[in-house]
């Protein structure tokens, strides 16, 4: 059979047709491979990253490594907080036992035997002050008594003779009467000088000695020798340092929270210290310019080391709340903006982001992200985080 060209044409195009849906078939499912392939390489990479952060998280540690690093695991677990309120304060002076030390009598200073900052005992000579105005005292005393030994002479003839009926009831009584009188007017100087503090008996009437009126230290001195001195002047500051007074400034928004006989710790970061004590004292009145009440705490110093000056923190104590979850304060850190907590795992640590709630100072309570009874690592934590981002680092180079 004989073709003609035109079936030839027809043929030919058939052909051309299955061979281009034939090519178009291949190609699709090529692209079907191709495209299962980079989806399954897709989907390992994000696992892998998934496992990497995973493992970012985490520190590794023997035994050995964990002994070395003094880390020590406690288990988290129910506590008892210590409420307190702080407040800045400042170590002051007990008042109730400074004195500032006046002569009472003006005059001239003879002798100055102490010094600034010396400790005295009750009664010690602290000035020697020459007084013209105490010798006038001291000489009036004098004569009132010469003058009452002569009035008692005079009462005792006048009523020997008013007995023996040799002179009359009525000069007995004139005598009686200016015996009274002399006696009036030797108390009278008597109380003039002891209202000053200085005594009759005095070899020397000009002679004025200040005497400490406790024990205590010298804390201020404003008096030389030979220098003149007004009856009213401030010469020496005298305190007893045994015991001095913390104050602090409480805001109207506290003064809730703070009441007379509350516990207290004062503390300072001059020195490592802390001392336990009451609120003996809290204004009812506002300061004027600070708007805030006063208060204050009297302590112990036997030593001497809370010093007048000295700031420090004062903690007032309140009612200790009872919380389910607790850690040691030491051990949360901060990592990328988050707090977290170390918790122990097998072969290291994880860290674990929790949700923090009251503290302390010495416990945090933990609201979220930790149960009671995980285990945790409660001190030297920051060798940890210190771990985790030296890994951190090498991993991105």
């Amino acid at each position: 059979m004989t073709t003609t060209p035109k079936q030839k044409i027809t043929i030919a195009a058939i052909v051309l047709a299955g061979l281009i849906g034939t090519a178009a078939v291949l190609t699709t499912e090529r692209h079907q491979e191709t495209g299962e392939a980079e989806h399954g390489e897709e989907h390992a990479g994000e696992e892998h990253a998934a496992e990497k952060a995973h493992d970012d998280d985490r520190i590794r540690l023997s035994g050995e490594q964990l002994k070395a690093a003094g880390i020590a695991v406690q288990s988290a677990g129910p506590a008892r907080l210590q409420a307190s309120a702080r407040f800045q304060g400042e170590i002051r002076f007990d008042e109730d036992r400074t004195a500032h030390v006046v002569p009472r009598v003006a005059g001239v200073a003879e002798q100055v035997p102490v010094q600034l900052g010396q400790r005295v005992r009750p009664g010690q000579v602290l000035a020697v002050i020459a007084s013209t105005a105490l010798s006038e005292q001291r000489s009036e005393l004098l004569t009132a008594q010469k003058r009452r030994e002569l009035a008692r002479s005079t009462f005792e003839r006048e009523k020997k003779l008013w007995q023996e009926k040799i002179s009359a009831e009525q000069d007995w009584l004139q005598a009686q009467a200016a015996l009274q009188e002399a006696e009036i007017a030797v108390q009278n100087a008597t109380q003039k000088l002891a209202a000053i503090g200085a005594t009759g008996a005095s070899a020397d009437l000009n002679r004025f000695e200040v005497r400490a009126p406790f024990a205590g230290t010298v804390v201020e001195k404003h008096l030389a020798r030979g220098e003149a001195v007004k009856d009213d002047a401030s010469i020496f500051t005298l305190s007893d340092l045994g015991t001095v007074w913390a104050e602090f400034a409480i805001a109207p928004k506290d003064l809730a929270t703070v009441r007379t006989g509350q516990k207290v710790v004062v503390s300072s970061t001059a020195f490592d210290a802390q001392v336990e004590g009451t609120v003996s004292y809290v204004g009812a009145l506002l300061g004027e310019q600070t708007r805030s009440a006063r208060a204050r705490v009297t302590l112990p110093n036997p030593q001497g080391a809370w010093r007048p000056g000295l700031f420090v923190t004062v903690a007032v104590r309140g009612d200790d709340p009872q919380v389910p979850v607790a850690v040691l304060a030491d051990a949360v850190q901060t990592l990328e903006n988050r707090s977290v907590v170390f918790v122990a795992e097998a072969g290291g640590f994880a860290a674990r982001p929790v949700r923090l709630g009251r503290t302390d100072g010495q416990r945090v309570e933990v609201l979220d992200g930790l149960k009671a009874g995980e285990a945790y690592a409660a001190s030297n934590s920051f060798v940890l985080k210190s771990q985790l981002g030296k890994a951190g680092a090498e991993h991105g180079h």
